[in-house]
């Protein structure tokens, strides 16, 4: 089922499915896994490259020769993607002693280097956003590999909506958010 909410439509999986990331069981394999980088808007690609090196100190040396050699993103059917490294992980992605994938551009921001945080996609998963011509299609995205964090917003009773609220409010606005909190006591 879907419901509008502005310009925008969203699933009502949104609503309905719990979610919480449970990096400790995951350890970051949504930076690992898949078969695409992490769609970027044209700002973000924008902000990749004027704030690279910026980013670099946090990064991996394969993230970096990736970058140099093919960009700080590439184009697939229209869409912009994170570079990977061959083929695989996204260049940004750093790996921790302890099997935990961190982001280097989140690093950056931890440590007051950058005010952008990652990438809006990432933040704002497991919801996946399209652009229309005329509207903006929400989607809740079910990923195996994000079982766990299933398991722990079926257990903390936590929609997916309300563990994204702050990715949802930097994406679309606070009053799209008071919108989506209206629509989930109407369902």
């Amino acid at each position: 089922m879907l419901v509008e909410i502005q310009d925008k439509v969203l699933s009502t999986e949104i609503f309905e499915k719990k979610f919480v990331c449970d990096l400790s069981r995951c350890k970051g394999a949504c930076c690992v896994e898949g078969d695409a980088g992490a769609p970027l808007t044209k700002d973000e690609v924008e902000t990749l490259g004027r704030e690279l090196e910026i980013y670099k100190p946090y990064m991996r040396d394969e993230g970096i020769q990736a970058i140099e050699k093919g960009g700080v993103s590439y184009e697939f059917m229209g869409e912009h993607l994170t570079t990977l490294v061959n083929g695989k992980e996204c260049a940004y992605a750093q790996f921790e002693d302890d099997g935990m994938v961190t982001c280097a551009i989140e690093k950056a921001h931890r440590d007051g280097k950058t005010d952008f945080k990652k990438p809006v996609s990432c933040h704002l998963y497991p919801i996946r956003v399209k652009e229309f011509t005329e509207v903006t299609a929400l989607n809740y995205d079910q990923w195996d590999i994000c079982s766990d964090a299933c398991s722990l917003g079926e257990s903390l009773q936590v929609p997916v909506y309300k563990f994204l609220k702050e990715p949802l409010i930097r994406a679309f606005g606070e009053e799209f958010y008071e919108e989506m909190e209206v629509v989930a006591k109407e369902l």
